[in-house]
């Protein structure tokens, strides 16, 4: 099918110049467009060690002018999540008077740059130049965090969508992954495209979980540890929880147990989809305190969450239905999905459930992805690092 705006494809099997070069030019071909905007790109690590090979010839031969990505275990080309499967997907946008530019950084310009402006000038763009991020980037040699509270500050309001690589993770290996951009390849840092000119991004996260219980008030905190909660112990506030549940979601709730925060604590009722979930590290009984994945504060609006394949299927087809709200009467023109390596059959027990249901959603949408070790998405306009999400990044006419 030939498409005017985005195309995305599928190569199965490793590395054969001859077909790779020959799968390009027939993806090219099916671009309906006078040129290519923008190339998106994942690979399995079958090509860790012919990748720059594997690059050139997709820029020559697909005629790709601007062309990012990263490597992934399992991949997704429109509905099909190809996990574990040796191969590579390619998608090519066509964006008329779209103003695309890409950026390389790395753990030491995070160290070396003191200022917003220190980034603009790396970049070259400044914060009403851009509408939007795609961004991938090496979980191993980058302080993620610290990036993602930097650039923030950088393009404050301005959505962030992508994700962290995954590649080679086999017990006794070196854990590897690669980060693309053009015709090279990095084993660290990270890579951001800038979306501006008459495109923006719209971007989805689905966090996997449902609230359970009520809205707390956290009254006593240090650290990454919650020590009161309501001026009670904060484990017996998330027993007393656990216990109201009917016994069918107790048994779903057990060992699937999440934190969330409230995104915004000046809401009169909260929602779902208004906290921002992070792991339940741990309890200690005696002294009633809880151990999360963040650092909570005193007077912070916490409710327990549960996350499981019926709570996550729930999620995304809640957050898909508002994206189709959103998208109704605007031009459309393709996607990048980024999912956590701990969904797909893992967490569903069948495949192409993230990847199918935004095709039954949002219709036959050009999307390529990767299964990721870490998510980039907004929550309630501001954005952050996740697990165990699905974040699509929708690219549409500004």
């Amino acid at each position: 099918m030939r498409n005017r705006y985005a195309i995305a494809a599928h190569f199965a099997g490793e590395w054969d110049e001859t077909r790779v070069r020959r799968w390009a030019e027939t993806t090219r071909t099916r671009l309906d467009a006078p040129s290519v905007t923008l190339g998106v790109v994942f690979m399995s690590p079958q090509f860790f060690d012919v990748a720059e090979d594997v690059l050139e010839v997709l820029r020559v031969h697909a005629r790709i002018p601007l062309l990012a990505g990263c490597s992934s275990q399992s991949l997704i080309a429109n509905g099909e999540e190809l996990e574990d499967q040796a191969g590579l997907v390619l998608q090519l946008f066509h964006v008329p008077d779209g103003d695309i530019r890409a950026t390389r950084f790395d753990q030491s310009a995070l160290e070396s740059l003191d200022s917003a402006d220190d980034w603009h000038s790396l970049t070259g763009i400044r914060p009403n130049d851009t509408r939007g991020w795609l961004v991938f980037a090496d979980p191993f040699h980058l302080d993620a965090e610290s990036w993602l509270r930097s650039w923030n500050q950088a393009y404050p309001q301005t959505p962030i969508a992508g994700g962290l690589a995954s590649g080679q993770m086999e017990p006794g290996e070196p854990r590897r992954t690669q980060v693309y951009l053009d015709g090279n390849v990095y084993e660290e840092g990270g890579v951001a495209v800038s979306v501006g000119g008459a495109v923006r991004l719209e971007c989805m996260v689905s966090q996997g979980c449902t609230p359970i219980g009520t809205p707390w008030t956290i009254t006593r905190a240090e650290r990454n540890l919650i020590l009161t909660i309501a001026n009670r112990p904060a484990y017996n506030v998330l027993r007393d929880t656990f216990n109201g549940l009917p016994a069918d979601e107790q048994a779903r709730a057990q060992n699937n147990l999440f934190v969330g925060f409230a995104s915004n604590e000046y809401r009169d009722e909260f929602r779902h989809g208004d906290f921002l979930v992070r792991n339940l590290l741990g309890a200690d009984l005696a002294r009633g305190i809880l151990a999360v994945g963040a650092h909570p504060r005193t007077g912070q609006t916490i409710q327990f969450h549960r996350r499981d394949a019926e709570s996550a299927s729930a999620d995304l087809s809640g957050c898909l239905t508002e994206a189709r709200k959103q998208l109704h009467g605007l031009r459309v023109y393709g996607g990048v999905l980024c999912v956590c390596n701990g969904r797909g059959r893992r967490l569903f027990g069948r495949p192409n459930h993230d990847a199918g249901l935004i095709q039954e959603q949002l219709g036959l949408l050009p999307v390529s992805g990767f299964f990721c070790n870490g998510e980039l998405g907004p929550v309630s306009g501001s954005n952050f690092l996740h697990g165990y999400t699905a974040s699509l990044a929708v690219f549409v006419k500004a």
